[in-house]
């Protein structure tokens, strides 16, 4: 083999064209198949829908200890009136019974020359309008806005009532500080414009198949979803306190804060639409039909579900749910209307009643 063969010969093995056979050259490894592709980049963070939360007003001293101008009390002119849980009393037929405030009342800031109030009512956070309703004689909330809020955890509604007018309409994308309205007295009773104020609430939805549970019982007049009955709020204080001290926060947290007032053991085949929605608020395996256990706060928002001990089920002796424990200290006044001590111990109340059936719907 004469000499320059053997150099075309040696390029050839290196990789180089060889003129005498068509070769061509060889691809480095990194362009092969033989190296790893480079792995996906990370999917972004969650948003972080709480870290700008706003308050629902003007309003800045929502929690400034001592002051008296910041919320609306009922007639009976006591602060507590206006804030969340069993502080008022109702005269029905004749009794005096505890009636629960699921939100908070929220004064004026500034009123013009008729005592109206000039107060622009405010989306507390991103989300979208679910619902508004533009008829004061349709609700005791009178003319209202609900916002539903997209949470690591699932939806989250925040309700805005008794409004006077209304800026929004459902489908709009809302940004913290969004204008939903104008602060007013509007309601299927009478709020002297004296005590005008916005009732704000924060919380989850029990079910939705609501308003077909609603129009199956032929009540009206539907709102759809966003009745009353089917968003449950926690305190809107302690959900504004929380924020502050996390603003990483999710709505987990304020569930996990909520206390528990009572347990329930219940009857049913299925998972209930409520903690499909809510995944995050089920502990342990997957529910295989039979019977759940389910803590409850004061005012009946489902905290968290687990499948329940056989010793639990058979607390049911009649119906689909019997308690398992309550908190006397944490149902307060308000432990009537849920679930009631009798002498055979405790037992579900009228109202306990119709939630463990809009739960199962």
């Amino acid at each position: 083999m004469r000499r320059r063969d053997v150099i075309k010969l040696s390029f050839a093995g290196m990789g180089y064209f060889c003129a005498g056979c068509g070769r061509q050259p060889a691809q480095k490894k990194s362009e092969t198949n033989g190296s790893a592709s480079p792995p996906p980049p990370p999917p972004p963070p969650p948003p972080l829908l709480w870290s700008k939360l706003v308050f629902p007003t003007q309003q800045q001293g929502l929690l400034e200890e001592g002051r008296e101008d910041v919320f609306q009390p009922t007639a009976a002119g006591t602060r507590e009136s206006a804030l969340y849980g069993s502080v008022r009393t109702v005269n029905r037929g004749g009794r005096l019974l505890a009636s629960f405030h699921e939100g908070i009342d929220i004064a004026p800031v500034r009123r013009d020359r008729r005592g109206r109030p000039l107060d622009d009512v405010l989306a507390v956070a991103e989300g979208k309008v679910a619902y508004v309703n533009k008829v004061a004689g349709n609700s005791t909330y009178g003319k209202y806005a609900v916002v539903e809020h997209d949470d690591p955890m699932g939806p989250v509604y925040t309700l805005y009532a008794h409004l006077a007018s209304v800026a929004v309409k459902r489908g709009d994308a809302v940004t913290p500080g969004h204008a939903l309205g104008r602060m007013g007295n509007t309601a299927t009773y009478t709020i002297p414009m004296s005590r005008a104020h916005l009732h704000f609430e924060v919380g989850v939805m029990l079910n939705s198949r609501f308003e077909r549970w609603y129009d199956g019982k032929k009540l009206t007049p539907s709102h759809g979803l966003c009745h009353g009955w089917n968003i449950l709020g926690v305190n809107p204080l302690d959900f504004f306190k929380l924020q502050r001290l996390n603003s990483l926060m999710k709505f987990d947290d304020a569930l996990d804060a909520a206390a528990v007032a009572f347990e329930l053991v219940i009857k049913t085949g299925k998972m209930p639409d409520y903690f499909r929605r809510y995944p995050s608020r089920w502990s342990g395996a997957a529910f295989p039909g039979g019977h759940m256990t389910v803590a409850f706060s004061e005012n009946g928002v489902p905290l968290r579900g687990r499948a329940a001990a056989e010793d639990e089920a058979g607390l049911i002796k009649k119906g689909l749910a019997a308690v398992v424990s309550a908190d006397k200290e944490v149902l307060g006044r308000n432990g009537a209307r849920l679930v009631a001590e009798r002498s055979s111990g405790w037992a579900l109340a009228a109202s306990g009643e119709r939630r463990v059936e809009l739960l199962l719907y």
